[in-house]
């Protein structure tokens, strides 16, 4: 085992486990609130077609564009056709960003594209992939991060810099790439049919920037990510944010259509001070088929990351365990779902944990046994 990493995890295991176990104890409304939104996401799953239908019609009278994308190669041929000749582009956390290789093909382009979530933006100058779906950089120590700061950001940081020194370094230099962007690409922690309405939760704020201060705004996301309305999404959020051990998040961002003013004779005019375009992706890549086969449940995932700190392979074989993005006891499920890859199942010590702690109650452990006969036929 890495001893570095043996480290960075088990300090986030002690971080983590206690905050979230407190934040449930003294929330007693969350633990329904993830059962009511387990129900909620079962309705769209048995019905996805008609709410991937209402969520067009949704996002439509708001003012805003909807694409569905059947796969990855269909997503970044929309996300070509809309930033077009735009070069300066924002990004924020997503999964599904990677999942799709969006900065990659933008990269290619010649387009200049930044992560803007501090995690994010650390494992792009390290030429790395993410280990952690809510933390993605947890594999990098504080060492690591000075050394990787001193040489593409400032010399003048070493190891003996304090954290908050390092932040204050990447946020200046991040502010910049937020002035000079024309487009700003997030992901969606939950899209609701009834309003077309995209919810970001985030501690940074990196995001409320990506969405606000770029001419166009475009969300890329799962089908999974549908709810049904905007309770629902709200919801969701509150619940992956709590499970995450980041109650309550520091910014719940909405974002329904482009910008729009009503100051003149309440007559709305769009756009506004914001976006003058917003663009929501739902992309399948899989994800209808997943939900018709013995891999439906691994669709109510949302995306909290508390199944990687119960896992005994994770901490063993960090990010090894799974496909980045998608690691981790999740990640086995996704990467099954998205890019029908099997044989890191086989890592799987099935000690139960990750069922225990799961928010969404997925029987996880079944769910990578029914991977791995997939994978060994």
């Amino acid at each position: 085992m890495n001893y570095e990493w043996n480290v960075s995890i088990d300090k986030a295991i002690l971080n983590n486990a206690p905050n979230v176990n407190k934040i449930l104890e003294e929330n007693p409304y969350i633990k329904e609130t993830a059962k009511e939104l387990r129900s909620k996401k079962l309705e769209v799953l048995g019905n996805i077609d008609f709410y991937i239908d209402k969520t067009e019609e949704s996002v439509k009278r708001s003012g805003g564009h909807f694409h569905f994308a059947k796969d990855s190669s269909d997503a970044m041929e929309i996300v070509r056709e809309i930033v077009k000749n735009n070069k300066n582009i924002v990004l924020s956390k997503s999964n599904v960003l990677y999942e799709i290789k969006l900065r990659e093909e933008l990269s290619k382009l010649g387009k200049d594209v930044w992560e803007t979530d501090l995690g994010e933006y650390l494992v792009q100058i390290n030429n790395d992939m993410p280990s952690h779906l809510i933390a993605p950089a947890i594999h990098l120590s504080k060492e690591k991060i000075s050394k990787l700061l001193n040489k593409n950001l400032d010399k003048s940081i070493n190891e003996n810099t304090s954290v908050e020194d390092m932040v204050k370094a990447v946020r200046k230099f991040l502010m910049e790439k937020y002035l000079a962007s024309e487009v700003g690409i997030t992901g969606a922690n939950a899209i609701s049919a009834d309003t077309g309405s995209v919810l970001l939760i985030e501690n940074e704020g990196n995001i409320r920037m990506d969405t606000v201060l770029p001419g166009i705004h475009i969300a890329i996301t799962g089908i999974d990510k549908i709810v049904p309305t905007l309770k629902d999404a709200f919801n969701e959020v509150i619940v992956q944010a709590s499970y995450a051990g980041f109650y309550p998040p520091t910014y719940i961002n909405v974002t329904s259509g482009p910008s729009a003013t009503g100051d003149i004779e309440l007559q709305k005019v769009s756009p506004a001070t914001g976006p003058r375009e917003f663009h929501l992706i739902v992309i399948d890549n899989g994800r209808k088929e997943a939900i018709n086969s013995d891999l439906r449940e691994s669709l109510l995932c949302i995306r909290c990351g508390r199944c990687y700190f119960s896992c005994p392979a994770y901490k063993y074989y960090g990010k090894d365990f799974g496909d980045s993005p998608y690691t981790g006891p999740t990640g086995i499920m996704w990467s099954a779902v998205t890019a029908k890859k099997y044989d890191k199942s086989l890592l799987c010590m099935h000690s139960g944990g990750c069922k225990e702690v799961c928010p969404m109650d997925i029987n996880i452990p079944e769910i990578i046994e029914k991977i791995k006969f997939r994978e060994t036929g």
